[in-house]
């Protein structure tokens, strides 16, 4: 209650110097996980733009050790990995092939940048031939239990590598648990899961699809993805994953469910990623080229939102355009 009937909030508000003593959120480098595509490829130069992402690229290996080394400069300290295969089959067997392109590209960035903190994405979707995230058997159904053992051996695969991080996005009941148990057993008790733990089957997901080439051949994923109407469900799968064993818990998409987010960090004590995805992203670029909006004002402001509801770890497609804003 305040003691005066005359609140005069805008004593806070005067000068930038006052404002930013008082700011709740800032925005740090170190909250921040860029996304990149990697591509198994023999051209060495080999650097894409994906049409529906404005400033993103499918990259060789040497395309992606130049674009993450410049990041690295601007204050970049995290990334996330997603690997487009030459060849794809039903069973996805490059995810978990030792020498696959996620695997080349987890070695390369480690030597290079020792202490850039490598997460890679664990699904099948990129490397099946049919785009599903499980094997899929006759008649289109996806099957749980038996997805999980090719998920284990992925993750398990990328750790080898030196992945310092493994982040499962397939959404099988029971992956995280596969994934603890099996990098346990191999000496790798020390690696954390950052689990996609409440992700949606989301209309925002479009442009990745293209940039991952992973659009599936047949039908959709809502057997495994979450309906956007449920949000009491959020909990539980989060509360699921965690007693698997996750350590992060992430909610994808980001500003569509800022709700979740919130309610997320009202409930649990671990740490709290959150996805600012594709679709996202290229509504943002869209608007900027046709000079609708302020790009860098929008993209601060959306980046602070995730943090107001409280995000610990914010992976977006702008994190090297808001280092370079934050360098400014």
């Amino acid at each position: 209650m305040l003691d005066s009937d005359f609140y005069r909030g805008r004593r806070l508000r005067r000068s930038p110097g006052i404002r930013a003593l008082v700011r709740e959120n800032e925005i740090r480098p170190a909250d921040l996980v860029m996304p990149y595509f990697v591509v198994e490829t023999d051209d060495s130069g080999f650097r894409k733009p994906i049409g529906s992402m404005p400033g993103q690229f499918q990259l060789s290996l040497q395309e992606l050790e130049k674009q993450v080394g410049a990041a690295v400069k601007n204050g970049l300290q995290a990334v996330l990995l997603f690997g487009i295969p030459k060849e794809k089959d039903e069973l996805g067997s490059q995810a978990y092939a030792d020498e696959g392109i996620v695997q080349e590209a987890v070695r390369r960035l480690k030597q290079a940048f020792p202490e850039l903190v490598v997460i890679t994405d664990v699904c099948l979707c990129e490397y099946t031939s049919h785009g599903h995230c499980g094997i899929v058997q006759k008649g289109g159904e996806i099957l749980n239990d038996p997805t999980l053992d090719l998920l284990a051996r992925s993750a398990l695969s990328h750790v080898r590598a030196g992945a310092d991080m493994v982040a499962p996005s397939d959404m099988m009941d029971g992956r995280v648990l596969a994934i603890r148990e099996t990098l346990d057993e191999n000496g790798f008790s020390g690696v954390p899961i950052m689990s996609y733990a409440v992700k949606y089957a989301s209309a925002f997901y479009g442009p990745f699809r293209e940039a991952a080439e992973s659009t599936p051949k047949f039908g959709d994923r809502k057997t495994h993805q979450m309906d956007p109407a449920n949000s009491r469900e959020a909990l539980r799968e989060a509360e699921a994953d965690l007693a698997e064993g996750a350590d992060i818990l992430m909610v994808k998409p980001g500003l569509p469910y800022l709700d979740i987010v919130r309610q997320l960090r009202d409930g649990f004590d671990t740490p709290i990623a959150v996805y600012n995805v594709s679709g996202e992203y290229s509504m943002v670029k869209a608007a900027a080229a046709n000079g609708w909006v302020d790009e860098e004002r929008m993209v601060m402001e959306m980046m602070t939102s995730f943090k107001r509801a409280g995000a610990d770890i914010i992976l977006t497609y702008f994190a090297e355009d808001v280092l370079k804003w934050l360098n400014k």
